[in-house]
């Protein structure tokens, strides 16, 4: 059995600043090469795709057997995947990935999961609250929360660190 190549091709610092078309396709290509690694090692069959969209490599993980890849699309697993992704990735390049891993419409899923809980807090907000906190959640979900928010003319805040920060919503 072989292990995923994580050896670092330059050792300096992760740098964080915006990557170039060419260095997210690049991201891209080197979280594909990891994760067929990771399928092959378990036994895992799905076809990989690569976008670029807002600058981040975008790499969904699609498959056509019915349930192949039902343990691997719950949201704490993508997580998962998607930070070990980002691990090999960063190794690799030397540079700080926002990479976005998306197994089996996962993200989609989430997405409407996300446009439920902000429903239900504008709900709470609207029946008299003066406002309404969500979970604790990755920036990526944050991001995702605000831009719901602000499409049902609601304001919202991040507040808190680390795994402890979270989304308030206030009418504004």
């Amino acid at each position: 059995m072989t292990t995923p190549d994580l050896s670092p091709v330059d050792a300096t610092p992760f740098e964080r600043t915006a990557a170039t078309v060419e260095q997210l396709e690049q991201e891209g290509d080197i979280a594909a090469d990891f994760l067929e690694e990771l399928m092959d090692i378990a036994d895992i069959d799905g076809d990989l795709a690569l976008d670029v969209k807002s600058g981040r490599a975008y790499v969904s993980l699609e498959s056509d057997q019915a349930g192949s890849l039902a343990l691997l699309s719950d949201p704490e697993t993508v997580q998962a995947l998607q930070e070990l992704t980002r691990i090999a990735v960063q190794n690799r390049t030397g540079r700080f990935s926002r990479l976005i891993l998306d197994i089996g419409g996962s993200r989609a899923t989430r997405q409407r999961e996300l446009e439920t809980l902000v429903d239900r807090a504008i709900a709470r907000i609207e029946a008299g609250a003066t406002q309404a906190s969500l979970p604790a959640m990755s920036s990526y979900e944050r991001k995702l929360v605000h831009d719901i928010v602000a499409d049902r003319r609601f304001v919202s805040e991040s507040y808190g660190e680390g795994a402890d920060r979270h989304t308030v919503i206030s009418r504004g």
